[in-house]
């Protein structure tokens, strides 16, 4: 039996040019495929961050790497999931800084959230009357101590420090809105400075520290 001379046979000579094209071309399918996928997982689902400074301090420590879990809080701005509650009181979050132009991120706890509705028109009025409608978050900080709606909330988290006999911040959340602070409170820049932060400036919620290898662990 005999080939064609034209023709391209694979044997003990290897596999011919064509067959080294098609497989060049599946290479190439695949990578794209990868980049896409990582790109998607990057970009909605989870995303990898190194600390930067010690405002989280005992928590997380400069230099560290974390990953953040983005998946609920994405779903949560859809309609169809809209009744998901991504994040909770005691959550680290990451989140976009106003300082919009210099894309600066944040690292900082959740201490409170507001309402999750507008208020109506009878608590409106009440506000306007001067008093809390019934949604209302309050949230104060009075020498180290936080308060939400009058009741102190407990945070075992936090390392024994000193405050100013001074030091207080009271804010009233609207809808939306999020009260964050860092766990080095004296060095922490956070709402009691830029205000509570919206929640489509959050990113997502910090679930691991994958660096350094002593440290590994879920976050609390």
């Amino acid at each position: 039996m005999i080939q064609p001379a034209n023709s391209e046979v694979s044997g003990a000579h290897g596999p011919t040019r064509q067959e080294l094209k098609g497989e060049a071309i599946e290479f190439v399918k695949m990578i794209v495929w990868f980049l896409i996928l990582f790109a998607i997982l990057r970009g909605c689902v989870m995303e990898g961050y190194e600390v930067e400074g010690d405002s989280m301090l005992p928590t997380l420590a400069d230099r560290e790497r974390i990953l953040v879990f983005k998946l609920p809080h994405n779903l949560s701005r859809i309609n169809l999931f809209s009744e998901i509650k991504a994040l909770e009181e005691g959550d680290i979050v990451v989140f976009n800084g106003k300082e919009s132009a210099l894309e600066k991120r944040y690292l900082k706890r959740v201490i409170a959230r507001g309402p999750t509705k507008r208020h109506n028109t009878v608590e409106a009025k009440q506000h306007a009357d001067g008093d809390l409608p019934n949604d209302a978050v309050l949230v104060e900080f009075d020498r180290g101590v936080v308060y939400v709606n009058n009741r102190r909330i407990q945070e075992d988290y936090l390392p024994s420090m000193d405050y100013a006999p001074d030091e207080h911040d009271a804010v009233e959340l609207g809808p939306g809105q999020y009260y964050v602070m860092g766990d080095n409170r004296p060095v922490s820049k956070d709402s009691r400075s830029f205000g509570p932060v919206e929640d489509d400036a959050l990113i997502g919620r910090a679930v691991f520290r994958f660096w350094p290898p002593s440290r590994i662990g879920l976050l609390k």
